[in-house]
């Protein structure tokens, strides 16, 4: 009877105990106020971004300055990430340029006297217009002062009066040949020929307009906003032609001996990557440095004339570093540069880095980067965001 009570009583304690949440065991130790206490920092951290079941978590900047970024969020920032490896690379030097016209495919029209400009058969010719080599563009019509025009007229004066004699003169000759030597007669038809053509030229310095022929096939790439009637000056630029499939680029190097040992070269025009080939160098120094010149392989590139490029010129020197595309260098902190290293599943930190430009679309990061390294390649930018 007594074994009875015993076990009722022991199942009604349990089940007080569980009722209340209160549990012992081990030394009496009360284990019902654990869920109570604070979490690890991992734990909690997780538990923060994750939130409730279901939902994507935020990413977030934790307190060592790296970021914890869930897999769901990678997906959406579309990062992108690659490792590096520390090798021997060619050393690049950087140089200042400019987008100039291939001189073998590009030319220039220039008035060759002062005159007046009259439109050709097309009319005048606009920036983007299709020409090919030898067409007329527009008429120069010369100009010239009153006393000037005055002495002009005179001569083509006198110049019909003797051009009437000698015709007399050589008929004359024609209709006595046989009693006149025949040398007397092709003098007098060479001097009425040469009478004829100066006739020519005089009246034509007068009335008459000279054609503008393009000297090159391409396009007009500027036509300095000339109208019809418009009065030039001698030697004034009036159009210039370019094949836009033929563009070069002009760098100044400040070391003379960058020339032979360049290896290759790039360009960067803005967003745009040139892949160049190099020409020649000149021998004469402008501006203290040296020109260069290189011809770009790209077809059609987006680039206009006179648009400055940065160069990036790899010469036969070495340097140690790990190669990464331009897209993964960011900016932190007080303006340094960085990458992002992608460390944990969904941890990056940030590493700052010196580099130099390998080419036009990578870079050699010189230090802060250790061989195997995941460096973020696409997104970078948005990682320097979360805050």
């Amino acid at each position: 009877m007594m074994r009875k009570i015993d076990l009722h009583v022991l199942v009604t304690a349990l089940a007080l105990g569980l009722t209340t949440g209160t549990v012992l065991a081990h030394g009496d130790e009360d284990h019902s106020q654990d869920a109570k206490k604070k979490p690890p920092a991992a734990a909690t951290t997780a538990a923060s971004a994750g939130g409730a079941a279901g939902v994507t978590a935020a990413p977030q900047r934790l307190a060592d300055g790296s970021l914890f970024v869930p897999k769901p969020v990678q997906r959406q920032l579309g990062l992108r990430t690659q490792p590096v490896r520390i090798a021997e690379l060619a050393a690049t030097v950087e140089l200042n340029g400019r987008i100039i016209p291939d001189p073998e495919t590009s030319g220039r029209v220039q008035a060759m006297f002062a005159g007046s400009v009259i439109p050709g058969q097309k009319g005048m010719p606009t920036a983007g217009r299709k020409v090919a080599k030898g067409e007329v563009l527009a008429y120069l019509r010369p100009i010239s002062g009153a006393i000037e025009r005055g002495n002009q007229k005179a001569s083509l004066a006198e110049l019909e009066a003797q051009l009437a004699i000698a015709e007399g003169k050589m008929k004359r000759f024609e209709q006595l040949e046989g009693a006149v030597p025949q040398k007397e007669i092709e003098a007098a038809r060479i001097e009425h020929a040469a009478l004829q053509q100066r006739r020519a030229y005089v009246r034509a310095s007068i009335d008459s307009a000279e054609p503008l022929v393009a000297p090159v096939a391409g396009i007009v790439s500027a036509s300095h906003h000339l109208l019809a009637g418009q009065v030039v000056d001698a030697k004034e630029v009036l159009f210039e032609i370019v094949d836009p499939s033929r563009l070069a680029v002009e760098a100044l190097a400040y070391d003379v001996g960058i020339a032979k040992t360049l290896v290759s070269a790039s360009a960067l025009a803005e967003q745009t990557a040139l892949e160049l080939k190099f020409v020649g160098g000149g021998q004469q120094l402008r501006e203290q440095a040296l020109p260069l010149l290189f011809r770009i392989a790209n077809r059609n590139a987006a680039v206009a004339v006179g648009q400055p490029v940065k160069v990036i010129a790899r010469t036969e020197q070495g340097v140690k570093g790990a190669s990464a595309p331009r897209t993964a260098l960011t900016k932190v902190g007080a303006g340094e540069t960085a990458v992002w290293v992608h460390t944990e599943a969904e941890r990056f930190v940030a590493r700052r880095i010196r580099h130099q430009s390998l080419d036009a679309a990578n870079v050699a990061i010189l230090d802060g980067l250790h061989d195997g390294d995941r460096v973020v390649t696409v997104g970078a930018g948005l990682l320097s965001q979360v805050r």
